[in-house]
C-alpha cells in the first residue's frame, strides 16, 4: 500500500487557495452591511437614553472617581457635536456623576437596564475618556 505525499509547495498552496477564499468572503459580507447601517436617531437635550449600565475603573486628573458607561443604540448628538467623527454616532456613553448622590444611585443599577434623562452631552475628546460620548448633566428616571 502507498502513502500519499504530499509536498510542502503543495500544502502551502492549499493554504493560500483556502485564506484567499475565506477573504473574499469576509468582503463581501462586510460590504453589505456597511451599506445597511441604519440612520442614527438624534439625541436631544431632556430626551431619554436607555441600555445597560457598567461600572468604569478610570483615574481622571490624578483622582479616582465613580464613572459608569451605558451601551445603547448608535444616536446623532445636537450640534455641533453630530456623530463624533463616527460612521453611525456613538453607542457608548460614559456617565459621569456630579456629587456622591449621583454616584451612590448609580452603584445600585450596575449591570441593569437605566433610563437617563439627558440635559448635557458631548463627544469624547480627552485621553481619560473611555466612551464615544461623555453625559455630565442627567438624571435618573424610575
Amino acid at each position: 500500500m502507498t502513502q500519499p505525499r504530499f509536498t510542502l509547495p503543495t500544502i502551502a498552496a492549499l493554504a493560500l487557495t483556502l485564506v484567499a477564499s475565506g477573504v473574499s468572503a469576509q468582503d463581501a459580507q462586510q460590504g453589505g452591511t456597511q451599506a445597511a447601517l441604519p440612520k442614527p436617531t438624534a439625541l436631544r437635550v431632556g430626551d431619554v437614553l436607555s441600555g445597560e449600565l457598567n461600572a468604569l475603573k478610570t483615574r481622571t486628573k490624578g483622582k479616582n472617581g465613580p464613572v459608569y458607561q451605558l451601551v445603547s443604540e448608535p444616536r446623532r448628538l445636537p450640534a455641533p457635536a453630530g456623530l463624533c467623527n463616527l460612521e453611525n454616532g456613538p453607542e457608548t456613553f460614559q456617565i459621569v456623576p456630579a456629587d456622591d448622590a449621583q454616584a451612590s444611585q448609580l452603584k445600585t443599577h450596575r449591570g441593569k437596564q437605566v433610563a437617563l434623562k439627558i440635559e448635557s452631552v458631548s463627544c469624547a475628546n480627552e485621553p481619560g475618556q473611555m466612551s464615544e460620548a461623555v453625559v455630565t448633566k442627567w438624571s435618573l428616571l424610575k
